[in-house]
């Protein structure tokens, strides 16, 4: 990453909430295609060495992304993302929750509220996410299964993604 491209991850266990905010070297509108598109979502959004595979895409309000995110040896850590409202190019909020392989929610694992919002910086786009938890458990579970780590490593795909396209 860009040392001088903003990157924040707060966490407020008050609210049980991670705000992270990014700034990408790109303009908003492909920064959007790339959080919102499945066939551009494949190429950056897991950790590495993860990949990731879409199962179902459908990027409305009331529809979902089902992915897997597939680790070396080709094991399989399925996710859903439920969109809950969508104002194109500006803001989406979505429901997050792991699954099994035919898309039923795990339980056992935390379910968060993402809401996602898109600015202009300049030449750059500034990605700013609020992640809600229902507790704070949820939350100290997603931060001790390495959620900042990851996260910081994802967004570093989705830098060398964008360098693709200049």
């Amino acid at each position: 990453m860009n040392a001088n491209l903003q990157f924040d991850f707060l966490v407020d266990k008050e609210n049980n909430t991670i705000t992270v905010k990014r700034e990408f070297q790109a303009k908003r509108q492909l920064v959007w295609d790339c959080y919102t598109k499945s066939e551009l979502l494949d190429q950056w959004f897991a950790p590495k060495p993860f990949t990731t595979k879409t199962k179902t895409m459908d990027f409305r309000e009331g529809g979902y992304w089902r992915y897997a995110m597939i680790d070396p040896e080709g094991t399989e850590y399925w996710g859903r993302l439920d969109y809950q409202t969508i104002r194109p190019i500006e803001n989406y909020t979505a429901l997050d929750g792991f699954t099994d392989a035919s898309g039923e929610i795990n339980p056992s694992l935390p379910r968060s509220k993402w809401d996602v919002t898109f600015e202009e910086k300049a030449e750059h786009a500034l990605v700013h996410t609020v992640i809600a938890y229902n507790t704070l458990k949820d939350l100290e579970t997603v931060i001790q299964m390495g959620m900042k780590e990851g996260l910081t490593s994802t967004l570093e795909r989705l830098d060398e993604l964008l360098l693709t396209f200049k």
